[in-house]
């Protein structure tokens, strides 16, 4: 099972916007210390028009990340077509089994989670959080979204405020990128 200790990260698509964003809090922890308050864990890729954002050993995502630029490519940036194929070697290579970690990706196409246990997951609802904090990003943006009619970059960092204030690895420098179609 993937050791998701150390991160948040939220991913909202909204086609009545026709954007999706991808956020993530910058705490990397080892252990109990925290290493580093700014990492990076949103990417851009495929000509800036998929967001990509982890949780997992950082190696292990960087890897990952450019495994699924590769598909991207192949594939000519078809989203669900390039997860599969990404997971299918994921979990049929010896040495990409090893790896721990959780993606999620937004695009034009859709909403994806893929894990190395063999996931690609589209939520019925275009919301996706993943890490330790996961569950309560994903909670709360869904109580946001289900009361007030704001914009998904705007639901995205306070899902992440809150978040937070509940998980102790998870701060409150926020990266966040999106994506318009």
């Amino acid at each position: 099972m993937v050791n998701l200790k150390g991160t948040t990260v939220i991913a909202i698509r909204s086609e009545a916007e026709r954007r999706g964003v991808v956020a993530s809090d910058g705490q990397a922890t080892l252990e109990t210390t925290v290493i580093k308050s700014n990492t990076k864990k949103v990417y851009r890729l495929y000509d800036d028009q998929v967001l990509v954002g982890f949780a997992g050993a950082t190696a292990d995502c960087l890897t990952l990340l450019d495994k699924f630029e590769g598909k991207l490519k192949k594939y000519d940036g078809q989203l669900r077509r390039s997860a599969v194929e990404l997971t299918k070697e994921w979990r049929t290579d010896r040495i990409l089994r090893q790896l721990e970690a959780v993606l999620v990706t937004v695009s034009e196409d859709g909403i994806l989670m893929v894990s190395g246990a063999g996931d690609v997951l589209e939520p019925d609802e275009g919301v996706i959080g993943i890490g330790s904090g996961g569950a309560y990003a994903l909670a709360a943006a869904r109580a946001i979204l289900s009361v007030a009619k704001l914009p998904i970059v705007d639901v995205a960092r306070q899902s992440l405020e809150i978040a937070s204030a509940i998980d102790i690895y998870t701060n409150r420098e926020i990266t966040l990128e999106e994506v318009s179609w």
